[in-house]
């Protein structure tokens, strides 16, 4: 009886040590908005003039490039820019999915998209923030009209590609002006990645979506000069991922090296996931593996390590890449892009654009690079709320910040973050916490056993006070 009363006392002490109120990194809140332009690659501000990306580029930062998270495709750079976590830990690990355990697919053009078991790997920044007291509003980010741990935004837009990006804009800003505003906004629109796909990023005809993109910009300023809310709001401007150009001379044709019957198909190129029939892995593998030179093969456990994709069940046993500017296709049959994403995220055709202004930013600083999971971080530092485990670091990016913070946060130890790992943050608000949990824990337990032991004149259990002294575990809450 008293080991289950005290192991119901540690667990109510962990839950006072992770309620206890934060101690706070800034004298206030900060407002964000972070917006993203499908596909837009970080060298379209170079070819057509584009004046509004210059504006925010004087009176704010620029990063020249973002390293972003493999693969380099629509969900997971977009979640990546929400939960600071590669693919492999946030589990949205390609636009098509798999699983094996549940025999379940995914698509992001299905009803499946919607369901939460996918998302909920991960934690995204608007569910954090809202539980840390905030306010979050979403105009068709992707995920964030999916009830991901119980949780919507507090208000969102459902996904909807046909309601112009003004009307999105507008609801937006409404929020943030309403009579319960709203401290963190995402927004999301769909180009330049569909013009990127159909013409190509070599395409002349593509100069007219980045000018059409950076007018729309400009009405999102104008936007929020006229509401009150430029001064006030951090916006970040950035994509999930850039374009490369394709070739109907640069196909891989699968049917040439191994039957279609051995395998399953999952994915779209330049990324292929492939399931061997039972019994047929060797035989697939080996038919693959030196088939094209324009081709990589990896068993899963073989993917390289600075991928960070291998440690999830969604990741398929056999993985096949393309190089640069070559598709996989099962023979040619099919219908050729002219433009693509998902390669290798080292490359710079595959990096996104970024830049941000507000009262959080430096003025007309320019750095040469980031990675996309250290954008999380640095929301977080603006937002004034405690980040979840992640694979960012803000010392990396904390030179963009007006005002850095006072203690720099060490780096992430390790690529695989998994969810109930204690968080590590850019202070020790968590170690005072854990102590001031503790210590009440403590405190209450010597009442409560001394209580019990006085009135029905127990002997002394001395093993409970080695019980005591070890530490609260974060994992045990299971939450």
């Amino acid at each position: 009886m008293l080991h289950l009363l005290f192991r119901s006392w540690r667990v109510l002490g962990c839950l006072l040590a992770l309620t206890l109120p934060p101690i706070s990194r800034q004298e206030k809140r900060g407002k964000l908005l972070l917006v993203s332009f499908d596909g837009f690659r970080w060298d379209y501000i170079n070819r057509v003039p584009t004046p509004n990306f210059d504006a925010i580029m004087k009176e704010g930062v620029q990063v020249e490039r973002v390293v972003n998270t493999y693969i380099t495709k629509t969900l997971p750079n977009h979640y990546t820019l929400v939960t600071g976590l590669h693919a492999e830990s946030h589990g949205m690990v390609a636009n098509e999915m798999f699983d094996q355990h549940h025999n379940r697919s995914f698509s992001m053009e299905g009803q499946s998209a919607y369901e939460p078991r996918w998302w909920e790997e991960a934690v995204p920044l608007w569910v954090t923030n809202q539980r840390a007291g905030g306010r979050s509003g979403a105009a068709m980010w992707p995920g964030s009209d999916v009830e991901i741990h119980g949780v919507y935004p507090t208000h969102y837009v459902p996904y909807n590609a046909s309601v112009p990006f003004q009307t999105r804009v507008e609801k937006l800003l409404s929020w943030f002006s309403g009579p319960e505003p709203i401290d963190f906004g995402v927004l999301y629109w769909e180009e330049p990645d569909e013009s990127g796909h159909n013409l190509g990023p070599e395409s002349p005809l593509l100069d007219v979506v980045i000018a059409d993109i950076d007018e729309k910009l400009g009405f999102l300023l104008e936007e929020l000069k006229r509401a009150g809310l430029y001064d006030d709001i951090n916006l970040i401007v950035t994509s999930d991922h850039g374009m490369t150009q394709l070739s109907s001379e640069k196909i891989i044709e699968l049917d040439s090296y191994v039957s279609r019957d051995l395998y399953t198909w999952v994915d779209k190129s330049p990324v292929v996931g492939i399931i061997p029939k039972e019994g047929a892995f060797d035989e697939v593998y080996s038919s693959l593996l030196n088939a094209n030179p324009n081709l990589y093969v990896y068993k899963r456990e073989d993917i390289p390590e600075h991928y960070h994709y291998s440690h999830n069940e969604r990741i398929m046993p056999i993985l096949l890449e393309a190089r640069e500017g070559w598709t996989i296709v099962p023979n040619k049959t099919r219908k050729i892009m002219l433009g693509n994403h998902g390669y290798n995220n080292s490359l710079a055709s595959m990096h996104p654009v970024f830049v941000a202004r507000g009262p959080a930013f430096q003025s007309g600083y320019t750095k040469d690079t980031m990675c996309s999971v250290d954008l999380y971080p640095l929301m977080c530092y603006i937002l004034g709320v405690r980040p979840l485990p992640n694979n960012g670091s803000l010392a990396s990016v904390q030179d963009l910040l007006l005002e850095p913070p006072p203690v720099t946060p060490p780096p992430t130890p390790t690529p695989r973050v998994l969810l109930g790992s204690w968080p590590k943050e850019s202070s020790y608000a968590w170690v005072v916490e854990l102590l001031l949990g503790t210590s009440l824990v403590v405190f209450f337990l010597f009442l409560f056993v001394k209580q019990v032991t006085q009135k029905q004149q127990l002997p002394t259990l001395p093993h409970i006070n080695r019980e005591i002294s070890k530490p609260l575990l974060y994992e045990e809450l299971q939450l």
